[in-house]
């Protein structure tokens, strides 16, 4: 099947997400400006839309992901404001979704560098952490706050996070859910670069030009061998991971957190 081409313009579809090619390199852009760039199903839908094409596309080598704007990368998926809208079972639903789209990213032939171009936050922060490398701009923040909210990083942070900042770091921002600024995402190795807000995407479509210059053979059994020595204990974990959302979804503890969140008082958790 003959796919039809990506746009050389800044395309921007009616989910939210824009896409434009430059030679070897796509840049994808979250474009919802008036929501903070959200992950909704819409926008998990559209991305693994192109995941899917992307993994059989023997022309794009490199991929650049980023948001609108310079306030928000992507406020996530879910926050308690956002989660009162939507039953136990659509949650465990749309975490499934970004699952599938998360591993999809991680397991794609082409490099994929993020442009964290303002805050990430909890399922955007799992996002990142997807990608083969991480940029940031100066003034980009990066936070896991779920166990704030009585939960745990449901698409793959406790999965990630250790291989790429340690297990006890990883430990510690997950379970105070603290924010992190650019200067301390770098020292912990967490992105590679940061760079001035107005230069960061120049950069990172430069890194991928680079990239999608050298031979594709080469940066492509590059990535498949190093995701080939990870994969057995990502299975495992995924699994677990899977298993202990459901049983949180329908606990004491995340309905206690969302309560406190929206009455402005600090959660009574109980551990059930």
């Amino acid at each position: 099947m003959t796919l039809s081409p990506w746009p050389t313009a800044p395309t921007k579809g009616p989910d939210g997400v824009g896409v434009a090619r430059a030679g070897g390199v796509l840049t994808l852009t979250l474009d919802r400006p008036t929501d903070q760039n959200r992950l909704t199903r819409d926008v998990l839908v559209s991305l693994q839309s192109i995941a899917d094409r992307l993994r059989d596309d023997g022309e794009i080598q490199a991929v650049v992901m980023t948001g609108s704007g310079s306030e928000f990368f992507s406020m996530g998926i879910l926050n308690p404001a956002v989660r009162a809208g939507y039953t136990k079972d659509q949650i465990l639903e749309l975490v499934r979704l970004a699952n599938r789209l998360y591993d999809a990213i991680e397991g794609l032939p082409q490099i994929v560098i993020v442009a964290i171009n303002g805050i990430a936050r909890a399922g955007a922060a799992e996002l990142s952490l997807a990608c083969d490398i991480r940029l940031a701009a100066s003034h980009a923040t990066w936070a896991l706050p779920e166990a704030l909210w009585g939960g745990f990083p449901g698409a793959g942070g406790p999965v990630r996070l250790p291989a790429i900042v340690g297990r006890a770091r990883a430990l510690e921002l997950i379970c105070t859910g603290r924010e992190i600024d650019a200067p301390e995402m770098e020292r912990l190795g967490l992105v590679l670069s940061v760079y001035p807000g107005g230069r960061l995407l120049a950069e990172a479509q430069g890194l991928a030009a680079r990239i999608a210059a050298s031979g594709p053979i080469a940066t492509r059994g590059a990535k498949r061998i190093m995701n080939v020595r990870t994969a057995g204990g990502f299975a495992a974990a995924r699994a677990l991971s899977d298993a202990l959302r459901h049983e949180l979804e329908f606990s004491s503890d995340v309905d206690e957190g969302m309560a406190a969140h929206r009455e402005g008082r600090a959660p009574k958790f109980t551990g059930r």
